[in-house]
């Protein structure tokens, strides 16, 4: 399906192209961790360990052109894949085979933690959410389900445009919408679909994921002057999701963004606190639980967890492959 100059463009970013249609890539945070300089917000929020977690994509086509990613998305534009589709397995597999030889060089850099290396090795955690939609992917399920025979838990990211496949996909770990605009026009506009009734997807979506059991998250990436209006608008989209969480995270100004949008366009995390302050009063059930300044981001939950929501994996991977799961199964 890659052109040779595009293969060559994502491998010069530090991709590692994986069969016909995925890609992994080292997340910042797993290299910070590594280095002992920080950790990802899913570690703090949520109990994830960084540097044992492989950022990955089943797909690299997404049927948006969002104008706040930092992907190279032109070469990526469509809403099916149009190619021969891998086995799940074998991208499991180059996935984790990827992510290894990207951590290669590494163990030369004496500030390396060489525990930490060594237990990267054996990854525990699959961010699929790198670039591109992974629904798009036709056996997006057997994936999910192989990771979790393998004890690896999942974090999948959609933008909301396949509400049949939310409806019909494998529990993970925690299950991401996406929300980037409090209205039609809005979304359009940042999101630039390729589906003519997107909105009616989004929406369609949204009224899926109140309907599955584990957790969920409703995140909103904000543009500022763009898209930080309307609070009791996204307050309404939001509780028709009914999610566990919501993360409130500012847009960053960096890679294929940069084309579309100006440095002044990245909120601080002081804009993206009080934001989520005013957003919280539309959401009578839910409280501001966790901040990570430097990522930016905030996270809200529901009232009803009383503060406790990090993930039990070990009471998730039995749970997980014997029966359907519930929110409360799982928490730490």
């Amino acid at each position: 399906m890659l052109s040779k100059e595009v293969k060559e463009k994502l491998e010069g970013q530090h991709y590692k192209i994986i069969g016909e249609h995925s890609a992994v890539k080292t997340c910042t945070w797993t290299k910070k961790s590594l280095f002992d300089k920080g950790s990802c917000y899913k570690e703090k929020f949520y109990g994830i360990s960084s540097h044992r977690c492989c950022q990955m994509t089943p797909s690299l086509v997404c049927c948006n052109s969002c104008i706040y990613c930092w992907r190279s998305i032109n070469f990526f534009n469509g809403t099916k894949l149009n190619c021969e589709i891998d086995n799940a397995n074998d991208i499991i597999e180059n996935a984790i085979k990827g992510q290894r030889k990207l951590l290669n060089g590494f163990p030369g850099d004496n500030r390396l933690n060489k525990e930490k290396f060594k237990e990267a090795q054996d990854v525990k955690h699959f961010a699929i959410s790198l670039i591109g939609e992974p629904l798009i992917y036709l056996h997006i399920n057997e994936l999910i389900s192989n990771l979790h025979k393998k004890n690896i838990s999942t974090f999948l990211v959609s933008n909301g445009q396949y509400p049949d496949s939310i409806k019909n996909l494998k529990q993970v770990a925690q299950l991401y919408l996406s929300l980037d605009a409090p209205n039609k026009e809005l979304y359009k506009k940042i999101d630039i679909p390729m589906f003519k009734d997107y909105w009616e997807r989004i929406n369609e979506s949204l009224e899926n994921l109140s309907k599955r059991k584990e957790r969920t998250c409703i995140r909103l990436t904000l543009i500022k002057d763009v898209n930080m209006i309307n609070p009791e608008e996204y307050a309404s989209l939001i509780k028709k999701a009914n999610p566990s969480f919501i993360e409130v995270k500012a847009y960053m100004h960096v890679g294929y963004s940069r084309k579309n949008l100006e440095q002044e366009n990245m909120p601080f995390f002081e804009d993206i606190l009080e934001f989520s302050k005013i957003l919280v009063k539309f959401l009578e059930d839910y409280e501001i639980l966790d901040e990570h300044k430097s990522s930016r981001v905030v996270l809200i939950a529901k009232k009803i967890y009383n503060k406790k929501i990090k993930i039990d994996f070990d009471k998730f991977f039995k749970l997980v492959n014997s029966k359907e799961i519930k929110v409360e199964d799982y928490l730490r």
